[in-house]
């Protein structure tokens, strides 16, 4: 029988998987004439032409509803970078049923294939994607290229990286036996879903809040903030890139009191 055919079951994997040691992204220079001035420069001039069509993302889908805001740049209030689609208490109940609709599934696959859409996000961070969010962060929130760097990129990198560490430390955690109990220690998702809401001013922190929860098998609601929505939406591009199923995360611009 040949090995694509379907009806044949995958072999199990039968050894212990460890993630890989995780290392601190090295911070670039971008000292005169290196290549990641030089790449940074260039999206920076190309995201400033740029007026960004921000929907919300609900269930792998996107929603626009025309009820417009604006994320315009702190240092420059006439240039807008995006326009972003608000969700209404309609949109919030719908990014919960499909919250929901995704947990149990995406709870029961093993952890470490959770990590790894993780760490390949982090992949793509540290290469595709890093000068893509390193310029919508200096935008978006009028911050340095060492600022965003720093940010952006490594904190972000390493949150993505780390992350998936302290996780396996976790569910390596088990109580002690005896020779006449084996006590064993199941770690479940919670409940429900996550509700994360993120900062402004801080984008590995608004990758991180919803994400962090994800790896652990949870189902996530995000809200991102209004006056920073670029990089935000950016992120969650860069999460889909990375393999995140559909409804494990969804991003709902809006009005908090929504």
């Amino acid at each position: 029988m040949p090995a694509s055919d379907a009806s044949v079951p995958l072999a199990g994997f039968s050894g212990t998987r460890q993630v890989p040691l995780p290392v601190n992204e090295p911070v670039k220079s971008y000292a005169a004439g290196s290549p990641e001035r030089a790449a940074l420069k260039a999206r920076l001039a190309s995201m400033a032409k740029e007026r960004v069509d921000i929907p919300m993302i609900i269930g792998g889908k996107e929603i626009r509803t025309g009820d417009l805001g604006q994320a315009v740049m702190p240092h420059d209030h006439k240039h807008v970078l995006a326009d972003w689609h608000r969700a209404s208490p309609a949109h919030v109940h719908q990014a919960i049923a499909a919250a929901r609709h995704a947990a149990s599934d995406w709870a029961n696959w093993a952890w470490e294939d959770r990590a790894a859409v993780f760490l390949r996000a982090a992949e793509l961070l540290t290469t595709t994607w890093r000068q893509t969010v390193n310029a919508s962060t200096m935008l978006g929130q009028s911050k340095t290229a060492f600022q965003a760097e720093i940010d952006s990129a490594c904190e972000l990198i390493d949150f993505w990286r780390f992350n998936p560490a302290y996780a396996q430390e976790l569910y390596a955690e088990q109580p002690l036996s005896t020779n006449a109990m084996w006590n064993q220690l199941d770690y479940r998702a919670l409940e429900g879903f996550v509700y994360a809401v993120t900062p402004f001013n801080f984008t590995s922190i608004a990758g991180n809040l919803p994400t962090a929860p994800a790896l652990m098998g949870n189902s996530v609601v995000w809200k991102p903030a209004g006056i920073s929505m670029l990089y935000g939406y950016y992120i969650m591009k860069l999460l889909e890139e990375a393999g995140l199923p559909p409804g494990d995360i969804n991003f709902v611009p809006g009005h908090a009191v929504a």
